[in-house]
């Protein structure tokens, strides 16, 4: 049974077509890496796949439950938790205070303490935990999002342009926790990104989005040498001077 599968799912808001028929599945502890032009509709699947927005049609299945339609605090709560294009941490607060705030009211606050700050230390940033989110670099937000996206023992996350903006060694970093977590807690990942050879590097499986659609899926190289998705979107291959 895949961890996550999407089939025939669509979005339209009025007469735009989001998103058309996609399908795709992903196992557990894999890294499904997403590519595709702008307005292609991967941050859109995001938002459906995260309940921001309900899907027109088709099914989601998280180990084999439905959960297209549920809202995004529920969907927290089976196993999906995600990250953001522009890192949505809450600047007054310390970066201990952020991790705890998705755990707050599941009546655990003991046992999420420690594991917040297990976290801080795993991506790197436990000397910053009683500091202010304000006072870091982006790339620190991105790390501080990542370690609060796993606060809650997610079954999968998903991440928005994770790599974007940031400095090689926090990227190097965070694509280092990032495998780490799937070979050792089995967590799946949904990662969209437009650094595709660092993308290439990650993922386990790769699916290139356009106009809504799937225009390749497989493995990493294959969808990144397919000569449509070089053509809708890579202009060459991907390594090539």
């Amino acid at each position: 049974m895949p961890r996550l599968a999407v089939d025939k799912l669509s979005k339209r808001f009025g007469g735009a077509v989001v998103l058309d028929q996609l399908s795709f599945e992903v196992d557990g502890g894999r890294v499904l890496g997403i590519i595709g032009p702008n307005g292609s509709g991967k941050t859109t699947l995001v938002n459906v796949l995260n309940g921001v927005y309900r899907p027109t049609r088709g099914t989601i299945t998280l180990d084999g439950e439905r959960i297209e339609g549920r809202s995004p605090h529920r969907l927290i709560r089976l196993g999906i938790s995600r990250t953001f294009q522009n890192p949505r941490v809450f600047q007054s607060l310390t970066l201990l205070e952020n991790l705890l705030m998705v755990t707050d009211g599941m009546g655990r606050e003991a046992r999420s303490a420690s594991r917040a700050r297990e976290l801080l230390e795993f991506v790197g940033l436990a000397d910053f935990a009683d500091s202010v989110a304000s006072e870091l670099s982006g790339g620190q937000k991105k790390l501080a999002e990542f370690a609060r996206a796993l606060m809650t023992e997610p079954r999968l996350v998903l991440m928005d342009e994770p790599f974007a903006g940031i400095h090689p060694t926090i990227k190097d970093s965070l694509m280092s926790r990032i495998r780490e977590t799937c070979d050792e807690r089995g967590i799946t990942y949904l990662v969209v990104s437009h650094e595709v050879s660092e993308l290439v590097a990650l993922s386990d499986q790769f699916l290139c989005i356009a106009e809504g659609k799937v225009l390749a899926a497989g493995s990493p190289r294959a969808v990144s040498e397919d000569p449509q998705v070089i053509e809708a979107y890579l202009g060459m291959p991907v390594g090539a001077a």
